[in-house]
């Protein structure tokens, strides 16, 4: 088999499962905007692997990215980059669970019902819940930094401070130019570019399909009492909050916001950590002594929230690894075996369907 050059625009987690997924096969060189790959949403994530976040559709994905984020094999160091949590779903009006539960029916997710003043102490109110046992911590700097490694040896360069200029079809194939000058030919250009895909996406002459960036803040947390090591995930399933325990007793708390904004280095805004506070405290009783540390993300979304992965339709050796909001992490491994089947290389994993998931469905 002739070994394509392929080029990926992106390097955070993305781009690098993708490069160690192909490079047995083709000659790829992973190419990173930022002076180090993961800087933007891989270094910013909240970190869990949750099979009902982000919905029914994106399930599958989670899914079946779940035996390898528990067992890698060696070549991945032979650890698992999960920690089991379990996650609290919460909601003051139970049809909202009911509705989230029904949607869950089908898909061997496990999920029951539990008193949530069993589980997190000090409500405020009465809370219903749904327990789902199987969530887990994610080690995101060791996942990452695993396929990159694993990509390294396997040949892929890794070229960071090359921000994407131009690129132009020419003789069938992709001459890409960089802002500082530099040029690279190509066979296939992965758009894996995250907040930038639509930028990408203009540069090469493609449809953008409307990924747009959203923020998301997080803060760290000092409470009184401290929060408990064992204490799940738990989830507002309104969509008004979210917490999770760190060590020393710290808590890990978002308010589950999406602000429309633009590619950038996102900084948290003062109102959203005032509001992930005050909805904390309208839920729990616990005091906040500080807050130590505030940060902020960018999650990329199609305008039906599902990842964007497969070939353009009209721009010829274009392909999409985009949109995938603020569950690309847990579902990369899948999603990274996907791709490369859709680049001609082994078969979908078992239950995804890769259909769900292609640009062409938002051109139609």
């Amino acid at each position: 088999m002739t070994r394509r050059r392929v080029a990926i625009i992106g390097a955070g987690m993305a781009g690098a499962s993708l490069a160690a997924e192909i490079a047995a096969q083709d000659e790829v060189v992973l190419i990173e905007a930022e002076s180090q790959p993961g800087f933007h949403a891989t270094g910013r994530s909240a970190a869990f692997w949750s099979e009902t976040y982000g919905g029914p559709l994106v399930q599958p994905l989670t899914s079946a990215s779940g035996p390898f984020l528990h067992a890698p094999p060696e070549s991945f160091g032979g650890r698992s980059f999960l920690r089991t949590r379990g996650e609290l779903l919460m909601a003051r009006d139970p049809a909202v669970l009911d509705a989230l539960a029904a949607g869950f029916a089908d898909s061997g997710v496990p999920i029951e019902r539990r008193d949530a003043a069993a589980v997190v102490a000090g409500l405020r109110g009465t809370w219903h819940a749904l327990w789902s046992p199987g969530c887990a911590d994610i080690d995101v700097g060791a996942l990452h930094a695993a396929y990159l490694a694993a990509a390294r040896r396997q040949g892929v360069a890794l070229r960071c401070d090359s921000r994407l200029a131009a690129a132009t079809r020419v003789n069938s194939e992709w001459r890409l130019t960089f802002d500082d000058g530099t040029t690279l030919a190509t066979d296939i250009v992965v758009n894996a570019a995250g907040a930038w895909a639509d930028t990408v996406a203009r540069i090469a002459g493609a449809a953008p399909p409307g990924i747009r960036p959203y923020r998301r803040t997080m803060v760290q947390l000092r409470v009184d009492p401290p929060a408990p090591a064992d204490l799940p995930l738990v989830i507002d399933a309104a969509g008004g909050f979210y917490f999770k325990p760190e060590p020393g007793g710290r808590l890990w708390l978002s308010p589950h916001d999406e602000t429309p904004d633009r590619p950038h280095d996102v900084a948290p805004e003062e109102i959203d950590v005032a509001l992930a506070i005050h909805r904390l405290q309208a839920a729990v009783d616990w005091r906040v002594e500080a807050v130590e540390r505030r940060w902020a993300g960018l999650r990329s979304f199609a305008p039906d929230r599902l990842p964007v992965y497969g070939y353009d339709r009209a721009v010829p050796e274009f392909f999409w690894c985009a949109g995938q909001g603020g569950f690309g992490i847990q579902t990369a491994p899948a999603a990274a075996r996907m791709c490369a089947a859709l680049l001609g290389q082994g078969s979908p994993p078992t239950g995804v369907d890769p259909a769900i998931y292609s640009p062409y469905r938002l051109s139609e």
